[in-house]
């Protein structure tokens, strides 16, 4: 990476994005994070706030953005359905008019793009493991269509703008990826299993466990990412960026427990509407990038939650900290 490669990151303050902005740092990167903290934290990029080469904007990029940069990564957008379904036309909005005002920065100023799209293109697949030449099965009326089909909507309008104006993109379609700065409350798997293991509550297991997911860990998807963005100008995937090991509920729920020492029992719930049966990746393009993930479950699983017990006891001593002001003003 050149030294003085200027590079935008939307979304920058999440979970992903944050990880994203250090490994760009590292590399030499001038780093603009870009974020409205709909989902994203300042504590995720606090400790990048002093670096010589960051700057943090506070931006909702449904709005167009005016400013020099070589490269830009798009990843802003709600990424779990607790949030996305929260405000569903926003999110479509974030996608949609968020790819459309992306664009229009990279064509003016003739800048490569890179966009964060989803496994969930592909929906609930009716073919497995899924390749990028897999068109999906999604349901576009559904409670998490606003998710799926306003990024393959952003997919589209990314291609549009390469065939019409020879716009330089990359799609990247991410597979479910977990590490720490997940948010405690996200909704997404990982996060619910280890904060219920660690407060010895019941392991919520939704069907009956064996839909299957496939984890990345964040700092090999990050890597991902940046090999992407780096390929030459006629490669423009989409390429599929996650973890092919399958596991289904059931036993992510048991990793969970055995990395925690945990003794929380599983409680059943109805499987929500359209949640896929199963999702693993084909990663036979991303390994013509010389990529593949190399965090093991047990190993990503083993820091992850490292990171929780963590916030855990942070919380403990903020907690304790305001008790003890509150008895001591009363």
């Amino acid at each position: 990476m050149h030294p003085e490669k200027r590079v935008l990151v939307t979304g920058g303050a999440g979970f992903l994005g944050s990880h994203l902005c250090e490994r760009l740092l590292e590399a030499g990167a001038h780093v603009l994070c870009a974020d409205n903290f709909y989902t994203g934290a300042r504590s995720n990029v606090a400790h990048l706030a002093e670096h010589p080469r960051f700057e943090l904007i506070d931006h909702d990029i449904c709005h167009p953005l005016h400013v020099e940069v070589d490269e830009i990564y798009n990843l802003a957008c709600p990424a779990s359905p607790v949030h996305y379904q929260r405000d569903p036309v926003q999110t479509t909005k974030t996608s949609v008019l968020g790819a459309i005002n992306m664009l229009g920065l990279a064509k003016r100023l003739d800048a490569r793009i890179l966009q964060a799209s989803t496994s969930e293109v592909y929906g609930d697949p009716a073919v497995h493991p899924q390749d990028e030449t897999y068109w999906g099965n999604v349901n576009p009326i559904g409670p998490r269509s606003c998710y799926d089909e306003g990024k393959r909507c952003a997919e589209t309008l990314f291609f549009d703008y390469r065939r019409q104006h020879d716009l330089e993109i990359k799609v990247a379609r991410i597979f479910n990826t977990y590490g720490p700065r997940m948010q405690p409350g996200d909704g997404r798997v990982v996060s619910n299993f280890i904060m219920q293991a660690l407060r010895g509550d019941c392991i919520s297991i939704f069907g009956d466990g064996t839909q299957t997911r496939s984890f990345c860990y964040v700092d090999d998807l990050v890597d991902g990412l940046i090999r992407l963005m780096d390929t030459p100008r006629e490669f423009t995937g989409p390429v599929n960026l996650g973890n092919p090991e399958e596991f289904s509920m059931i036993e992510l729920a048991r990793a969970v427990l055995a990395e925690t020492g945990s003794r929380s029992l599983f409680e059943f719930f109805p499987l929500p509407e359209d949640d896929p049966k199963q999702r693993r990746p084909d990663i036979t393009l991303a390994g013509t990038l010389g990529w593949q993930p190399k965090t093991q479950l047990e190993e990503g699983l083993r820091r992850t939650v490292v990171y929780f017990q963590a916030r855990q006891v942070e919380t403990l001593e903020v907690g304790g900290a305001g008790e003890e002001a509150a008895a001591a003003v009363s």
